[in-house]
């Protein structure tokens, strides 16, 4: 059934998908798959999902259409992941960042030995409120933050946008978005379904064993903290078991600030002035101060934009950019940023004097030394993490350092990229963990419906999964053609994300054809269009590019390489331009 408005879904009765479930093993054939292929070592029957963000939630519509008894934690109150925005600021992020295993929280778990349910009361309202922000994690959007991609790009397929919709979407009519497909399958806060849990963090997942002592699955712990009728907050802690688990948290919960030399001691003194873009919201506190911004991705560029109108001045301090993929003119998403922002090199330093912070200097690459700063903002991203898997980080590995022979093969090291993941969704010595939407240089929106249904069809045994030496040896071309891991290692960009859309789509039709099930369609042949005229509007001017705010003899002595600048236009089909509006790096 498709929905063609958001309107229609208001109207209609909530389908309550939840409340007549099936469990997948009562009715689903066994499989007659060729022993060449991947043999799960349990039946797949209960599901664990983190996170209501739109990969979760697509994922939980795919999980229980296919018959599993699928369960929802999210540690928020409520759906939408990163388009969830609040005015509440989350706690503030070391500077410069910790080690990569702790990520954006420290696990809490119950005293060794406790019987569960373990509950806990806290009646300080401080150290309540800090404990709220820490638990649910606000997002890092602002105010002002509009998508980065046209509507027609950015939507749920089965919940198209009504016609008419401007394709600037800002972040409230998102969430509402979001909220609106949440409840049309039964998922929203208010909607009392009982395998969705709101206010409930995963603390732990660990490696479950039957009484023989073989892998049997996977056990949960996890936290929820609610506030009660007087006025303190309650802390449960529950254990839940599960044969498979889906991991939907996104990419943007472990901020990362860079270790610069002197930046600690900077911190250490003046903690309130520096802080991660995650925690912007308005400009209004930048009032006729000097800011600088470090980074100009898509945070830094738009922060910029926004806080021209109120800053005296802003400085954005941007490095040449090193990774051997994607390959694009350099700098040219700089055209975004307002003529009156000054774009500055690289940071070599800083240099703490004084009792203010105005008082210190900000020394660049290129020798250049900036003073009178009166507030720093570093837009520099965010690294992988995943807290509830300590087991599977392993930060004393370098960037192209591989696990020994008998160790447990790495997902997270220096957070910069995840390994050890097939298609980057499926943990490849144990497939039963998956990750959505761990890619960035693509449309989430759309992407987690093909991943899904792969998912869904995998476990069930209605799709062919290789072998687990297969697994490995694919693994090792993809390292092998994205030239080593880094921060590219998870860039797809537009070339890409068509040919693993068109991947997904022939593998799970072929499965369907071979043994029964959904089929997908590929995306609509205007998508390509509907980027093109966004991109050409967004980043073009007339066709030709242009940099706002230096000219390229002052880009090049910022360290950039400018090669071509003046030669570039853009229609918007380059595939370089489509992967802009994707653009995270700093």
């Amino acid at each position: 059934m498709r929905i063609s408005s958001l309107g229609l879904c208001v109207l209609l009765p909530v389908v309550t998908a939840y409340s007549n479930q099936v469990p997948l093993g009562e009715y689903l054939p066994e499989t007659t798959q060729s022993p060449d292929y991947y043999q799960f070592k349990w039946p797949i029957r209960r599901v664990a999902i983190i996170g209501a963000g739109v990969g979760g939630l697509i994922a939980y519509r795919e999980l229980t259409e296919t018959g599993y008894d699928v369960h929802l934690y999210e540690r928020d109150d409520s759906p939408g992941g990163n388009w969830h925005y609040s005015e509440e600021t989350p706690v503030d992020t070391p500077i410069p960042s910790v080690d990569v295993t702790i990520g954006d929280y420290v696990p809490s778990l119950p005293p060794r030995g406790a019987a569960l349910p373990y509950v806990e009361e806290y009646d300080d309202p401080v150290e309540n409120e800090s404990r709220k922000r820490a638990h649910r994690a606000p997002k890092p959007i602002w105010d002002s933050l509009t998508s980065n991609a046209p509507a027609p790009v950015q939507q749920i397929r089965e919940l198209p946008w009504p016609a008419g919709t401007p394709w600037a979407l800002p972040n409230r009519k998102l969430q509402r978005y979001l909220r609106a497909f949440a409840s049309w399958h039964g998922l929203n806060n208010n909607d009392n379904n009982p395998n969705v849990s709101y206010n409930t963090r995963v603390e732990l997942i660990e490696k479950r064993y039957d009484a023989d002592g073989k892998e049997a699955g996977w056990s949960l712990t996890l936290k929820e903290l609610i506030s009660t009728n007087n006025n303190k907050l309650r802390a449960t802690w529950v254990n839940e078991d599960f044969d498979a688990v889906v991991i939907a948290t996104g990419r943007y919960n472990a901020p990362n600030v860079p270790k610069i030399p002197g930046l600690k001691e900077l911190a250490e003194r003046f903690p309130e002035y520096l802080v991660h873009s995650r925690q912007y919201r308005v400009p209004e506190p930048y009032q006729d101060q000097t800011v600088l911004i470090v980074g100009a991705g898509t945070s830094g560029g738009e922060i910029a934009r926004d806080i021209i109108k109120h800053a005296k001045k802003v400085y954005q301090s941007i490095r040449p950019e090193t990774f051997p993929i994607p390959e694009r003119p350099q700098g040219i998403f700089l055209s975004r940023i307002p003529h009156n922002v000054s774009i500055v090199g690289e940071i070599k330093q800083f240099i703490t004097k004084g009792s203010q912070l105005s008082e210190g200097l900000v020394e660049l690459s290129n020798g250049t030394v900036l003073t009178g700063i009166d507030r720093i903002i570093f837009a520099t991203g965010y690294r992988y993490t995943y807290p509830f898997l300590p087991q599977y980080h392993n930060s004393s590995l370098g960037i192209n350092d591989h696990a020994a022979p008998g160790e447990a093969q790495p997902i997270v090291t220096d957070g910069t990229h995840l390994r050890s993941l097939y298609l980057d969704a499926f943990y490849i010595p144990d497939p039963t963990l998956t990750f959505i939407n761990a890619n960035f240089g693509m449309q989430s929106f759309t992407y987690a419906e093909f991943l899904s249904l792969a998912i869904a069809k995998i476990w069930s045994g209605k799709a062919d999964f290789p072998s687990t030496a297969t697994l490995w040896k694919k693994y090792a071309e993809v390292y092998k053609e994205r030239r080593g891991y880094g921060r590219h290692f998870q860039f797809l960009g537009a070339v890409r994300t068509r040919e693993g859309l068109r991947f997904f789509q022939g593998w799970l039709n072929d499965a369907a054809v071979k043994y029964g099930g959904k089929q997908i369609d590929g995306l609509p042949k205007d998508t390509a269009e509907v980027s093109a005229v966004w991109i050409r509007a967004r980043f073009g001017a007339n066709g030709n590019y242009g940099i706002n705010a230096v000219d390229v003899g002052r880009l090049s002595a910022a360290g950039f390489n400018t090669t071509g600048f003046e030669d570039v236009s853009i229609d918007g089909t380059e595939s370089w331009a489509q992967d802009l509006v994707y653009n995270d790096y700093w």
